[in-house]
């Protein structure tokens, strides 16, 4: 089993410690302070990064800042030095973190005197590499950036009907004509785009390679593009079901390509008892053995709107187990004839010191899964669970059920999304745990400084499907797939499911479900701002009596005070 990757500030004559845990493209800075609390005096940390090879520091700038004297909210974006962050944690995206060496985090702890006047304490820094893969040529953790409605979205990149096609069907002709479409969509995939193109790259340029896929949402031009260069050697399976089966559809439309490259033989439609909901590519070849698995569609939505994540899998057991469920999805198009083929238990993918397990939908009653995971949430999480999961109250059951138990648990840490609201945990327990975040853009009404952010049309925007549980400790897990966790998507629907017992892997979805948490519970408060009539601002010390320094409520909140000692 693997460790996390964590480097730890260690100046001795800073008042707080500093740890920075490595992400996938992205890095999470914790700090504590060291003995007691903070001075009223303090006004949050400053954040500077050094990229591998630089000589200087560049400060992370504040959307926030301190209201002026004239009460007129700034509209820039302000360097933390002078605007730090009120927050014990931060997730930091470099432009690029594939950079080859380390970054380098220097952490400033802010004080404001009476007249406004900011001086600064002891720094801690820290190092991490951020680029490369999960496990160099055994697993990669790959996500789609999913922030259309963010800031920098639209300071970066709007319109966004200039970037992606507004009818799905319309994904193959689609033209983009924005300016900067490139980098846009560039941004917008991030490292999950760029990982599925890879492998579908290497299939190409490797001769020998045979590639069997299977697609539920595919309008996706560059994918469709590799899958035609592939010819013969690619067997394809798209799903029919809905509007994917009408005439006319991008999956129709995307059916005709290949069959002119590929061969009648080679692609088949099927819906299993209800969706052929896989998102696999399977690459073998005396050379190559490589898997393409996860929540990412082969679609515009899926790579540029949708928060998504994809994971490659390299070896021949890896391979040859989603190989030989793609062969039962072809022989079988019903539910009851693949679920007596399928392996009754889960298959070991064999990665060595990761322990990464898969099973294939749709399961029987005798290797049904969804109550087996249900029951490792609710009866066996000891410290945190940390989830997002598209679709989780439109089919309430066990698992839904071991969340609510779960977060009734005065001990146990819980964050989680899901993509919409329709009832359940949106109620804020006395511990301070949970209140599930939905979803919501800046879109109307929008408080000073900030901009009206797009929506990226209608449909789901959060479409992960992942449960980390105890990423904090030596049995921490993740359950990762296509898959709904949902009966159907347990019975009926073709689906992968994996849990992989690992604290690197867990830690990087770990970060991800953090990043989600906190870029939607930020909207919702600058939301509830506007409707309040107050400017989202710093908050300045303490001046008059009774009032509380910003940091108070993260040791008077029982949710915010286990969040600052989770992380940190």
């Amino acid at each position: 089993m693997g460790e996390a990757i964590i480097a730890t500030g260690n100046s001795t004559t800073a008042l707080f410690t500093l740890k920075v845990r490595r992400g996938e493209g992205m890095a999470l800075l914790t700090m504590d302070w060291k003995q007691g609390t903070p001075s009223d005096d303090f006004v949050g940390f400053a954040i500077e990064f050094q990229v591998p090879g630089a000589h200087d520091f560049k400060p992370l700038n504040n959307d926030l800042a301190f209201l002026p004297a004239d009460g007129k909210v700034l509209a820039a974006k302000t360097s933390s030095r002078l605007a730090p962050f009120q927050r014990f944690r931060w997730v930091h995206f470099p432009h690029d973190a594939n950079v080859a060496g380390d970054f380098t985090y220097r952490v400033t702890p802010v004080f404001m005197d009476d007249k406004d006047g900011l001086s600064y304490g002891d720094p801690q820094e820290a190092a991490v590499t951020l680029g490369g893969d999960t496990y160099p040529d055994k697993l990669n953790v790959a996500f789609t950036r999913g922030f259309i409605s963010s800031q920098a979205f639209v300071e970066r990149y709007e319109p966004v009907k200039t970037l992606l096609p507004s009818d799905a069907n319309e994904g193959l002709t689609f033209k983009p004509t924005n300016p900067k479409t490139d980098e846009a969509l560039d941004w917008m995939g991030f490292e999950a785009r760029q990982a599925i193109l890879d492998v579908l790259d290497k299939a190409i340029a490797d001769k020998d390679a045979q590639v069997k896929a299977i697609a539920y949402d595919l309008n996706e031009p560059e994918i469709i593009s590799r899958l035609e260069k592939l010819g013969g050697r690619l067997r394809m399976i798209i799903d029919n079901s809905g509007s994917h089966g009408k005439a006319g559809s991008a999956e129709d439309q995307a059916e005709e390509k290949l069959l002119a490259t590929a061969g009648a033989g080679n692609v088949k439609r099927q819906h299993m008892g209800g969706l052929q909901h896989n998102k696999t590519i399977v690459l073998e070849s005396p050379t190559n053995q490589v898997v393409v698995c996860g929540s990412t569609n082969f679609s515009w939505r899926a790579f540029f709107v949708q928060s998504n994540n994809a994971l490659v899998l390299h070896g021949q057991q890896a391979a040859g187990a989603f190989s030989a469920a793609f062969e039962q999805y072809w022989q079988h198009d019903d539910a009851a004839g693949f679920s007596t083929t399928a392996p009754a238990n889960l298959t070991d993918l064999e990665l060595m010191e990761i322990d990464a397990r898969v099973g294939f939908s749709p399961h029987s009653s005798d290797n049904a899964l969804l109550d087996v995971v249900a029951k490792d949430i609710g009866e066996h999480t000891e410290s945190s669970l940390l989830y997002s999961l598209a679709f989780l109250y439109e089919a309430p059951g066990p698992i839904l059920e071991a969340i609510e138990k779960v977060t009734a648990d005065d001990a146990i840490f819980v964050y989680g999304i899901s993509d919409k609201k329709v009832g359940g945990l949106d109620v804020q327990r006395p511990s301070g745990n949970v209140a599930v975040v939905y979803p919501a853009e800046l879109s109307e009404h929008v408080p000073e400084p900030f901009k009206s952010e797009p929506s990226g049309g209608s449909g789901v925007r959060m479409h992960h499907k992942f449960v980390v549980i105890d990423f904090d400790k030596p049995t921490a897990r993740i359950y990762m797939g296509s898959y709904n966790f949902s009966k159907a998507a347990d019975t009926a629907n073709g689906e992968n499911l994996l849990v992989i017992r690992d604290p690197r892997v867990a830690t990087s979805y770990a970060i991800e479900a953090l990043t989600l948490f906190d870029h939607y519970h930020f909207r919702i408060t600058a939301r509830e701002a506007n409707e309040a009539g107050k400017p989202l601002t710093l908050a300045r010390p303490p001046r008059a009596a009774g009032e509380k320094p910003w940091w108070d409520g993260y040791y008077s909140n029982p949710q915010k005070a286990r969040d600052r000692q989770v992380f940190a």
